[in-house]
């Protein structure tokens, strides 16, 4: 009975390893195994056995599967062996087929390939065709300035030319020819002027020659235009014969100057052609010559008659003709400062940069290199000033011209009138207006700029006058203009307005600080006052970053000093008479909102901690009381390093009496209170060895 129960409880685990053995991996079965041979001695003859009839089990299955799918297999194969045949017959096929088509494909990929080269060759020629009729006007023009060359038409040549650099070269300028031809185009044009500057010498030589006839001529003329006048007036009446003869009763024009008007209506057509201001001068200069020749009066028609009296008073009216013109021009200025709206001269495109650029000489690589819209440092009464300047010159030329004086005085009077607009006309106008009230502070920063400006143009000016007199300015005795000093004490006066102003500015805001001195607590946070103040500083200093650096620092060095100073007195104001504790935290809370005002460098350029020291004597101050540190300020007072070396005793003994009469009116029972009689004592203490310092400073002194 044992043994026949060890075998009924022997098969269920055998089977259990079967299952196991036929469901694991490979892998997983030595431990299946080994359970077998740990078991009972006979487990493995037993194990054996259940495997054995197992395998005949399913060999048994395998062979009724195999039955059962036989007869399905025999048939496959019979109709693989019948398809073999049709497969063998399509490859064949398949291959002939192939064959031909590739056949075919090669004569296709021909005349593929011959399509593809026609198409290219038709592409480069429609390129090439494009291409030439983009440079045929080009080399029609170039050929055309050829023929004017040739029949000496060089006018339209230098018309030509401009019409191939503005049009036509933009659009060739890749190919080597169109850079040939910009090469040449110097060398033409300075055939042209070769060519003009002979045939002008030659015209000039030639009304020398034959001046006493065109004289001569232009005398009959005059007569007889006279006499024809005369008669004129003789069948008119009064009235219109007196109109008449105003009107046609003068001296014609000589034939050389009706050549000469001639001359320059073509000169004025060629206005921005060529070297028109050397034609220019070189014409004047010799015709100058020519007047000198004509008027100098022979040896025998001098009289001997004193005419010193007479350039005397000349020069006398001329003295007074520019006092008149000195007066006028101050209103133009004037008018010219009351029109202007002190911003930078908007520009939104490169014609209106030009209409600018034509008007006052500005150069500034990078405001070029920007893109529109972009704007002028400048306001719009910088080339207005500018161009009234050159028209008082010029109104100044036309009087000393009559003085037949020689260049050079004339242009020393120019000169001297010019510096008389500049330092007293012009510069009187400035300090007029910066003192005006309604000027503020960003029309000061402009008026700094502009002047900077009018300043460097004062070079221009003296270019100017050096072209309408013909003078070099490497002449020892040439006057220079006085456009440093007349603007730099514009600028100085602008920049001590700007410190003034801002300092007002102030004043204007710590007139709105409303301290409660009584408060017990500080409110947590700055005064509001305060903090409007420091946005208004931030914004003004922000408009600051277009003066010059060190104009810029002494402005805000300047304000920050101004509002530590008046803070201070607010503190040591006499009219007030009790300080809390709280007051003095939160008038701490505003300081350091003006220290974090001044690290965060409004201003750049400042070294270090240097803006933060404007503030130093209240900190110092501040801390003290904050601390209630007066054991050390006593101790350490007078020596270099002491911590409180900013606190003058008098300061902290005003401003401690405040805060103890303040503290005998809160504490009424401080006599019941310890901690408060002795912070009584000590505060009294404090005020009587302070009382004695300041004492023994007073008798030092």
């Amino acid at each position: 009975m044992a043994e026949s129960s060890e075998g009924l409880g022997t098969v269920p685990e055998h089977e259990r390893i079967l299952q196991e053995i036929e469901s694991t991996d490979t892998a997983c079965v030595g431990p299946t195994l080994r359970s077998v041979y740990d078991d009972q001695p006979n487990a493995h003859k037993k194990f054996m056995e259940k495997l054995e009839a197992c395998i005949r089990n399913h060999d048994k299955e395998i062979e009724k599967m195999c039955n059962f799918h036989h007869q399905g297999f025999v048939d496959a194969i019979t109709e693989l062996l019948k398809v073999r045949t049709d497969a063998e017959k399509l490859k064949v096929q398949v291959t002939d087929t192939n064959r031909r088509f590739q056949d075919a494909g090669k004569e296709v990929i021909v005349h593929t390939e011959d399509i593809i080269r026609c198409r290219i060759q038709q592409r480069n020629i429609t390129t090439v065709v494009e291409k030439l009729q983009l440079c045929l006007p080009v080399l029609e023009m170039y050929s055309k300035l050829k023929e004017q060359m040739s029949a000496k038409r060089y006018y339209s040549a230098l018309k030509t030319m401009e019409q191939l650099e503005n049009v036509y070269f933009p659009w060739v300028s890749q190919y080597r020819f169109c850079q040939l031809m910009i090469e040449n185009l110097p060398k033409l044009r300075e055939d042209i002027k070769e060519i003009s500057m002979s045939d002008l010498k030659d015209f000039l030589e030639s009304i020398r020659k034959h001046s006493d006839k065109i004289g001569e001529t232009a005398m009959k003329q005059a007569q007889h235009q006279k006499t024809f006048n005369v008669s004129l007036q003789k069948k008119n009446k009064m009235k219109f014969g007196k109109n008449m003869y105003i009107k046609h009763d003068r001296i014609p024009e000589e034939k050389s100057e009706i050549v000469l008007k001639h001359s320059l209506k073509e000169e004025d057509e060629n206005e921005e052609e060529g070297d028109e201001e050397t034609f220019e001068n070189y014409y004047r200069k010799q015709r100058k010559k020519q007047a000198r020749l004509v008027l100098q009066p022979q040896s025998n028609m001098g009289y001997g008659f004193p005419v010193n009296r007479l350039f005397d008073l000349l020069f006398e009216i001329r003295d007074q003709y520019n006092e008149t013109l000195l007066k006028k021009w101050a209103g133009v200025f004037r008018d010219i400062f009351e029109e202007d709206n002190y911003s930078p001269i908007p520009i939104v495109n490169e014609e209106e940069y030009k209409i600018v650029i034509s008007k006052f000489p500005f150069q500034d690589p990078d405001l070029e290199k920007q893109s529109f819209p972009k704007k002028f440092p400048m306001s719009q009464s910088v080339p207005h000033i500018y161009i009234q300047v050159k028209e008082f010159i010029y109104a100044s030329l036309k009087f000393s011209e009559s003085l037949h004086r020689s260049s050079t005085e004339i242009d020393d009077m120019l000169r001297k009138s010019t510096n008389l607009l500049l330092t007293r006309t012009l510069s009187s106008c400035l300090l007029n207006l910066i003192r005006k009230p309604h000027i503020g502070l960003t029309e000061l920063v402009q008026i700094i700029i502009n002047t900077t400006h009018l300043e460097q143009a004062c070079k221009y000016l003296e270019d100017f006058i050096t072209n309408i007199t013909n003078i070099s300015q490497e002449t020892v005795h040439t006057t220079r203009l006085y456009g440093l000093s007349t603007f730099k004490d514009a600028r100085h006066a602008a920049e001590g307005e700007i410190y003034t102003k801002l300092n007002q500015k102030i004043d204007e805001f710590v007139q709105l600080a409303d301290y409660d001195w009584t408060m017990s607590e500080p409110d947590g946070r700055a005064s509001g006052y305060l903090m409007d103040l420091i946005n208004f500083l931030r914004s003004i200093f922000q408009v600051f970053t277009h003066l010059p650096g060190k104009v810029a620092q002494t402005a805000c060095m300047s304000a920050c000093q101004h509002l530590s100073t008046s803070l201070m007195q607010m503190l040591l104001d006499s009219e007030l008479k009790q300080i809390s504790m709280g007051a003095v935290q939160q008038f701490n809370l505003d300081v350091i909102q003006c220290e974090l005002f001044a690290s965060s460098e409004p201003v750049p350029g400042f070294q270090g901690d240097t803006l933060q020291l404007a503030f130093i004597d209240l900190r110092q101050l501040l801390d003290l009381f904050m601390v209630w540190d007066w054991s050390t300020y006593l101790a350490d007072y007078g020596q270099p390093a002491s911590k409180y070396l900013r606190v003058n005793p008098n300061t902290a003994l005003t401003l401690l009496e405040k805060m103890k009469d303040t503290s005998k009116k809160n504490n009424i029972f401080a006599q019941f209170r310890k901690n408060d009689r002795d912070k009584q004592k000590l505060i009294e203490t404090v005020v009587k060895q302070l009382r004695s310092l300041v004492n023994g400073m007073s008798q030092h002194t």
